[in-house]
């Protein structure tokens, strides 16, 4: 009776186990996932950005959070080149929203 009593309690012991186990890995390969598209999203807005040809364009770093949302700083010599800098992403796949801390840099 106590082997069988035993064996129970190793058993769910042992399920309990596995379970957890499952659950890390399917958490680690959604993670992976979610920074494979996170970076996508972020090399996808780039490379817009780069076709642009707006030379102001060029220093303005992207960046993709885990929920899609785009941010986008740096410095643009107009408004205007900013402005398309946000609609580019806006308009990007996948992409949730997007907040631009890009500033105007003055030409002196």
């Amino acid at each position: 009776m106590n082997i069988a009593i035993t064996g129970a309690v190793f058993a769910m012991l042992l399920g309990s186990t596995a379970a957890i186990a499952d659950q890390d890995s399917t958490s680690d390969s959604a993670h992976a996932m979610r920074f494979v598209k996170d970076s996508a999203i972020t090399t996808e807005v780039k490379s817009k950005l780069a076709a642009e040809h707006i030379t102001s364009l060029e220093r303005i770093h992207v960046d993709t959070d885990k929920n899609g949302v785009v941010w986008l700083s740096g410095t643009a010599s107009t408004r205007e080149a900013a402005d398309k800098a946000v609609s580019i992403a806006r308009n990007t796949d996948h992409v949730t929203s997007v907040h631009s801390d890009i500033t105007i840099k003055s030409a002196d």
